[in-house]
């Protein structure tokens, strides 16, 4: 993998029409760099699908409608009848609408972050996980386990703080050993050769863990292979803040990242300080990371899937990326936990797999057309 500014989005504005090295003008489609309200209602529609359809299927299949009237009904002021019985309303309101709303939450996180880090490092293959939050978070989950601090109540809240712990203490190694010696002016490269090599040191002491307690191989697989099962709005409550902050930060710094595709030295000149921007964004997402990690586990290949379709479909330019990204990586993830717990019922199959089923091929393509750019 190559990281370099061969990587930057080739549709960025300020690309189009430059000169060749033969000296002939080269001609390029300009990304549309507006949010067009008819895409940003094409996002907003698939949330409500999915959201609806989560609620809707299940061992107990419920009626659509009174699904999405029984879900309206929650509005403070709204008063509607949904027709469904007490005991479905029940099961919509009390048992799926708190994981349907963690999979929304866990997935625009997840999708945000990675489009937020592919523009950062100007790379399309960079993802959420890149400077070890899935490694620091791995390894604090291990620790819980083996601790025996993830059993009983008081596990439902030291299991999830155990991973953040981890998650940000690598982000926060990668920081310090990416720049150390000067690196933080040597660009990103610094930084994920850092994450690398963090990635590489909690993944060893983490197996280590495993190894000298094999009876929890079980948990810790069945952890790292992401889930999105609760038992009440606990997990939501605690990810929701995390979530909104990342949101907020990448979304309203979007227009400067198209600016950091042209390059530090072509960014600065226009008034943009590209260590810092670049800093106070994966400090941001890192954020976001290791919160959706700490209460759904390692779920790989949505900040890489999502972000490159709504590039695919809408656009370069990251003033329309990153807002759609939160939009259909919400609605993503919530389909994909659908099939996860329909698809071989009455068990239930790891999110990280359905997710890998989409996720590889899609990367192997990313990954061919990356290289003929």
């Amino acid at each position: 993998m190559t990281f370099s500014r061969s990587a930057a989005p080739s549709a960025a504005p300020a690309n189009a029409g430059a000169a060749d090295p033969r000296g002939t003008r080269r001609t390029s489609r300009v990304a549309p760099a507006r949010l067009r309200p008819g895409w940003l209602a094409l996002g907003v529609l698939a949330v409500l699908v999915a959201t609806v359809a989560g609620l809707a299927v299940g061992p107990v299949r419920l009626n659509p409608l009174g699904v999405l009237l029984e879900l309206l009904d929650q509005i403070p002021g709204v008063h509607l009848a949904s027709g469904l019985s007490e005991r479905e309303a029940a099961i919509v309101t009390e048992l799926r609408l708190p994981r349907v709303c963690l999979g929304l939450l866990v997935g625009a996180t997840l999708a945000v972050s990675g489009g937020c880090y592919q523009g950062v490092f100007r790379n399309p293959l960079a993802d959420p996980y890149l400077l070890g939050a899935a490694a620091g978070a791995g390894l604090g989950a291990t620790v819980a386990i083996v601790s025996g601090a993830h059993s009983g109540s008081a596990g439902q809240v030291l299991f999830p703080a155990a991973a953040f712990a981890g998650a940000l203490a690598a982000v926060a190694l990668t920081y310090l050993v990416g720049t150390a010696g000067g690196g933080s002016r040597r660009g990103p490269a610094a930084l994920i050769l850092a994450g690398v090599a963090v990635t590489s040191f909690f993944t060893a002491a983490q197996t280590y863990l495993q190894q000298r307690h094999a009876d929890t191989l079980r948990e810790v697989y069945s952890w790292i292979l992401g889930r999105l099962s609760t038992s009440g709005w606990g997990d939501v409550l605690l990810l929701t803040p995390y979530a909104l902050v990342t949101m907020l930060v990448v979304i309203a710094l979007r227009r400067r990242l198209d600016v950091l595709a042209l390059g530090d030295d072509e960014a600065a000149t226009l008034g943009v300080n590209p260590r810092r921007l670049r800093y106070t964004l994966v400090v941001a997402a890192s954020l976001g990371t290791a919160a959706a990690v700490a209460v759904s586990g390692l779920i790989g290949f949505v900040g890489l899937i999502v972000p490159h379709t709504v590039r695919l479909l809408f656009g370069s330019s990251y003033r329309v990326v990153l807002p759609l990204s939160v939009l259909f990586g919400a609605a993503f993830l919530t389909l994909a936990d659908l099939v996860a717990r329909t698809a071989a019922s009455p068990a239930e199959i790891p999110i990280g797999v359905v997710t890998a089923f989409v996720g590889a091929p899609f990367f192997i393509v990313v990954l061919r057309t990356s290289k003929r750019m």
